[in-house]
C-alpha cells in the first residue's frame, strides 16, 4: 500500500521543485506536484497567501519563484529530518 503524504511533505515537495528549476511554469509545476489540479489550486494559493511562493512574469510567460520565507522553510524542514534522521525516528 502507499503512503499518502503529508501536508508539510507536499509543501516541500512544491517548494524543492520550484527551487531546483529556479523560476518554474504552472503546468510543470502541477506535473511534478504530483497533486490534482483542485488540491494544487488550493496548495499554490495557499503558499503565495503566506508569502513562500511569488509569481513571476517574463512577456507572455508566467512563472512561479521561490521566495525567502520558503528558502528559510526548507532549510528549516532539512534540519528537522536531520535531528529525525539522526536520532533513528
Amino acid at each position: 500500500m502507499v503512503k499518502k503524504r503529508e501536508r508539510l511533505e507536499i509543501i516541500r515537495d512544491i517548494l524543492t521543485a520550484i527551487q531546483k528549476f529556479k523560476n518554474i511554469r504552472h503546468a510543470k509545476l502541477l506535473h511534478s506536484s504530483n497533486l490534482s489540479p483542485q488540491m494544487f489550486k488550493q496548495y499554490i494559493g495557499e503558499l503565495l497567501e503566506k508569502g513562500f511562493i511569488k509569481r513571476g512574469e517574463t512577456g507572455k510567460i508566467k512563472y512561479f519563484v521561490l521566495d525567502y520565507r520558503g528558502m528559510e522553510f526548507l532549510k528549516e524542514y532539512r534540519n528537522i529530518e536531520n535531528v529525525i534522521r539522526n536520532f533513528g525516528l
